[in-house]
């Protein structure tokens, strides 16, 4: 387990991808549409595990563990952003 005095050391190690991947501009449809494709619209390792109906257990979004998952977040929205503002595509396909 990770204690407190840990957590700013993870943090500053990951600092340099965070700015990264803060920092990417997409000025191509092709990466757009392929950003779009990997990156999921919501997290899918959330699960209802259900018997006959009956609600047994909650798996929890999984993605918030991600230490990267906010970044990777919003790259997934520029890239959605890029394709219904400059490109005029319908982006619904990817919601």
């Amino acid at each position: 387990m990770t204690s407190f005095s840990q957590m700013p050391i993870r943090n500053n190690i990951l600092q340099p991808v965070r700015q990264w991947l803060d920092s990417i501009k997409i000025h191509n449809a092709k990466l757009a549409h392929w950003l779009c494709k990997t990156i999921p619209a919501q997290c899918p390792f959330e699960r209802d595990i259900k018997l006959f109906g009956c609600l047994l257990f909650h798996i929890p979004p999984m993605c918030k563990l991600n230490p990267l998952y906010e970044e990777i977040v919003s790259l997934r929205f520029k890239a959605l952003c890029y394709l219904a503002d400059e490109c005029g595509e319908d982006v619904t396909v990817y919601c």
